[in-house]
């Protein structure tokens, strides 16, 4: 993602609405809209959440926000000065040790 790339995105509904008669949208799919017509469809699997989960997603959403706008605020600063320095060797130090990690779990 590209610093000062907007985050947002488009609403997706999961929910099934009155106009997603699969005969009336592959009726009208044609082309390239057939993908979209597919994914339209609802799956047919219900799920459900249980209390304990959503109490757990309300608790942790609201302890700390996903993103620290200051130090992102204070890196776009660095950037645009040009006083940003990449540390290379920490950048290799964290793709070697996150490999490792990786092997680590992968099963033999």
């Amino acid at each position: 993602m590209k610093i000062g790339q907007s985050l947002d995105f488009p609403a997706v509904s999961k929910q099934p609405t009155a106009d997603a008669d699969p005969a009336k949208l592959a009726g009208r799919a044609a082309g390239g809209e057939a993908k979209a017509v597919q994914a339209a469809l609802p799956a047919g699997v219900a799920v459900t959440v249980s209390k304990e989960v959503r109490a757990m997603k309300q608790a942790h959403s609201s302890d700390v926000p996903d993103v620290d706008m200051a130090k992102v605020n204070a890196v776009r600063a660095a950037i645009e000065q040009g006083t940003y320095v990449v540390n290379p060797g920490a950048i290799a130090d964290k793709l070697l040790a996150n490999a490792q990690e990786m092997l680590s779990r992968t099963p033999r």
